[in-house]
């Protein structure tokens, strides 16, 4: 038969109780031990001074003492006890209130409620707690609030390009639709969409899980970048921005993974390209004693201050009035994060709103 484990409540009372038990306990065996030994000492120095005390008389006096002492011990100790639990409880509760409080609240936030905190307590600890409390319900809070739009912009991403498509197949199936060569690119253009979407969704859940491999290797990174600066120039309008590569000479091979640096880039890239509408968009590479930098800088839009702190965080958006006409789902730089971590880099990113952004991330060199 297990024994049933006791609340903290009744632990903070019992061991309150105890210590007040534990400390009457010592003062009355001391007191009774050393007592009849003080009276003696006591009654001794009084016949000293002058004092008559009979034999007969010094038994009854001491037997009187100890038997007040006994009595006025037993009051004190029934005394202490009751102002001591009662003491205790009332401690007890209101440590365990604001404790009460906290998984009330836990039981709201399982309900879907999330908008409750913690007041400020006068405890220092508990008052900690409560703000760490309040921290992580403000944080659940915003990822939930995130994933909802999420949700609500993948719906949108989605339902796009499949009514594109089913339309252009509807109208080619009854006719009113001729095939050629400008409506295969369109439902092409349409499927990679939904292949895009796709593909970060997965990228986003092996992040999420830890399962992000990478397979580093000594690369080259020139011809790499060169083929992508020649791929998205060709994506990109007379009257858009220009896509620059500087690259010095000097740049020594890198430790990475080939397919993951690409997509890195193609991220980062994409972004610039999608949030720049004019100017130029260079791609700089600069080397720091053990590490490569690569620095992606536009002269887009850019990013406002308080969306900064959070660019990188999973379901993150900026601002919709700006960015939704641009697309994106909060998802891309989430994995970018994640990519250049487990290749021990780290990514920065510096903007000014209106007048463009900065994302540069290192490598290792071999």
């Amino acid at each position: 038969m297990s024994i049933p484990k006791l609340r903290l409540g009744t632990r903070l009372f019992l061991s309150h109780i105890a210590v007040m038990l534990v400390g009457f306990g010592s003062f009355i065996v001391i007191s009774k031990l050393s007592f009849p030994e003080q009276v003696t000492l006591h009654l001794t120095t009084l016949e000293k001074r002058g004092y008559v005390i009979f034999t007969s008389s010094r038994s009854y006096l001491l037997k009187g003492f100890e038997n007040v002492w006994d009595r006025s011990a037993a009051w004190s100790l029934l005394s202490g006890i009751s102002a001591a639990g009662i003491v205790s409880y009332w401690f007890s509760q209101r440590i365990m209130q604001p404790l009460n409080q906290m998984k009330d609240i836990t039981h709201e936030f399982a309900s879907g409620h999330l908008e409750q905190r913690m007041p400020s307590l006068d405890i220092p600890e508990l008052n900690q707690l409560s703000h760490s409390f309040n921290y992580m319900a403000t944080s659940l809070e915003g990822v939930e609030k995130r994933r909802r739009e999420l949700i609500s912009d993948l719906t949108h991403e989605l339902r796009t390009p499949l009514t594109v498509v089913r339309g252009y197949l509807e109208g080619l199936a009854d006719g009113t639709l001729s095939p050629c060569d400008e409506l295969y690119e369109k439902l092409v253009r349409e499927t990679r969409r939904l292949e895009r979407l796709t593909f970060d969704l997965q990228e986003l859940s092996k992040a999420e899980a830890g399962h992000l491999l990478v397979n580093p290797q000594a690369i080259n990174l020139q011809p790499l970048l060169n083929s992508l600066v020649e791929k998205f120039s060709e994506q990109l309008l007379d009257d858009g921005p220009v896509l620059e590569l500087d690259y010095p000479s000097d740049i020594p091979l890198v430790l990475g993974d080939l397919d993951r640096i690409e997509q890195i880039l193609i991220n980062l890239i994409g972004n610039a390209i999608r949030y720049t509408n004019e100017g130029k968009i260079q791609i700089k590479l600069q080397k720091d004693n053990k590490w490569i930098w690569i620095s992606i800088i536009d002269s887009g839009i850019g990013i406002s201050n308080e969306d900064l702190p959070h660019i990188f965080e999973r379901f993150w958006r900026v601002d919709k009035s700006r960015s939704s006409g641009f697309g994106g789902t909060g998802i891309g730089l989430a994995i970018v994060k994640r990519l250049i971590e487990l290749h021990n880099g780290r990514i920065i990113v510096e903007s000014e709103l209106g007048k463009g952004s900065t994302f540069s991330f290192c490598l290792p060199t071999i």
